[in-house]
């Protein structure tokens, strides 16, 4: 099942958004800019089901996989450092800050297994252009 996106929502008058908080400059925050998620998540669609427990959403899982090639992390150092991470979050589309975990380090082997060979090079594909 394709999941909702959390990151359509009401307006925190009270906390300003990560994208008010951090660097424009930073490099995760140009290369947020520059990615094309929309048509990353619509190519990536074909391998989600519309049944079962809901999936995470794409451009979390994905930004999470490529965060993991860019900077050499395992699944676990990826989840763990993605809390602490301002840009990792903006990255990955939160709107604000979270304190917890975005997933569980298994639900990267069960996206990589969900999307096979074929998911894997688009993301590489997309990642090695930029």
């Amino acid at each position: 099942m394709i999941p909702k996106n959390p990151l359509k929502g009401q307006m925190n008058l009270f906390q300003p958004t990560l994208k008010e908080q951090i660097n424009p400059q930073q490099e995760l925050y140009l290369l947020s800019e520059t990615i094309d998620w929309s048509g990353l998540e619509s190519g990536l669609s074909q391998y989600y089901i519309n049944f079962s427990r809901p999936a995470k959403p794409i451009h979390l899982v994905v930004s999470l996989l490529i965060l993991k090639q860019l900077y050499n992390l395992s699944d676990e150092s990826v989840v763990a450092r993605w809390v602490e991470n301002p840009y990792y979050q903006y990255f990955s589309g939160m709107e604000y800050f979270q304190w917890e975990f975005p997933c569980n380090p298994s639900d990267l082997v069960h996206l990589r297994n969900r999307i096979g060979k074929d998911g894997i090079e688009k993301i590489f594909k997309m990642s090695v252009a930029l």
